[in-house]
């Protein structure tokens, strides 16, 4: 007989990188091996049009209403499955009703998350709406899981607190999917950063090392920024490109080397480190803020560099621009790293047996 899992997320499949990353890539494996996968989210396409802008909060409210039908609809059929796996929040409000409901109920369930969801952290779309959000819901949400998937030993920490039956499962990556084909036809130097709106602020603090290095370098580099929303600066060769899913590889294709930088904060200590997972994967020589799991990522000098100040930025970037042969040696390290530590080849067998040994407890 089949094991049978339900999946709930906020968005559908394909949609967010975070449930592509975190669980969607192990749904054919969990069907290989003798699961059921039944998912269910609760913002469909037409919503997510309109639920990140600002204003037409009638539409949200009837977003809100019709999300809580749906999670209603779920739990009547909880007792059909032998885990419900939350990513992230049953709603996207601060209710925390449906997980301790399902906590009630003979159904075990599995909470999944991969960043510091505690903190506050609202799109600009919906400042306004702030006090409906309760990041706190967090604490409740965990305590209501069987088994906790975080994705790294911060995130685990927090998550101790309040459950006895946390699992470290990295955000992974598919490596027979991200696998450069092609180098970067450019004769010139690409160094890029790929992530959303959101994250891009984080390109404001090293500023200083682009406008150096252009200083320096000239026309012999150029800056590439793949975001939902392009970023401005002046003074450097910079190209904006809209990221799209259909062909995202192509575009990380274009880099030499990643940069992911980050603040040394609580938010960015919970992040995952794929930003850079990313670039490892596509062989690109990877530079990143010793923040968080990004030290355990990257041994300096070996698969990556780790650059804390603006001096560490403008002298690993340098070396890496100067010496063709490093990069590459770099980059082939980083691919490496992934493909033994963080892709999804190397976590599906450990992913499997935590599922099944839940289902199996007493």
């Amino acid at each position: 007989m089949k094991k049978k899992i339900l999946f709930l997320a906020n968005h559908r499949i394909g949609r967010s990188p975070g449930q592509r990353f975190r669980f969607e890539q192990y749904l054919f494996y969990l069907e290989q091996n003798n699961f059921e996968i039944h998912f269910s989210n609760i913002v469909n396409e037409k919503e997510d049009s309109f639920l990140y802008k600002k204003g037409q909060y009638f539409k949200k409210a009837l977003l809100a209403k019709r999300q809580w039908n749906k999670r209603k609809k779920d739990l009547r059929k909880t007792n059909d499955f032998d885990i419900v796996f939350i990513f992230r929040e049953a709603l996207l409000t601060a209710s925390t009703y449906f997980e301790k409901q399902f906590a009630k109920s003979k159904v075990k369930v599995v909470f999944d998350f991969d960043d510091a969801i505690w903190l506050p952290n609202v799109s600009s779309g919906n400042k306004a709406l702030q006090v409906l959000k309760k990041p706190t819901k967090t604490d409740d949400i965990v305590a209501c899981a069987d088994m906790v998937f975080a994705g790294n030993s911060y995130l685990a920490e927090y998550a101790s607190e309040f459950c006895s039956n946390v699992k470290i499962i990295p955000t992974t990556i598919d490596t027979s999917y991200h696998i450069r084909k092609k180098a970067n036809d450019s004769n010139r130097i690409c160094i890029g950063w790929t992530g959303t709106e959101t994250t891009r602020k984080y390109l404001d603090s090293i500023l200083p090392v682009f406008l150096q290095l252009s200083k320096i370098y000239g026309d012999k580099i150029y800056f590439k920024v793949i975001c939902d929303k392009p970023w401005m600066a002046d003074g450097i060769n910079l190209k904006n490109e809209k990221w799209m899913k259909e062909n995202e590889i192509e575009q990380l294709e274009e880099i030499d080397i990643g940069i992911m930088p980050l603040t040394d904060d609580q938010w960015s200590r919970g992040k995952c480190g794929f930003k850079g997972l990313q670039y490892m994967a596509m062989e690109s020589a990877t530079v990143m803020s010793p923040v968080g799991v990004n030290t355990e990522i990257v041994k300096h000098g070996e698969n990556g560099y780790l650059a804390e100040s603006i001096a560490d930025w403008i002298e690993h970037l340098s070396n890496l621009i100067e010496n063709k042969e490093l990069r590459l040696q770099i980059g082939k390290a980083g691919r490496e790293t992934v493909e033994k530590r963080y892709s999804v080849n190397a976590n599906k067998d450990l992913y499997l047996r935590y599922l099944n040994d839940l289902i199996d407890k007493k």
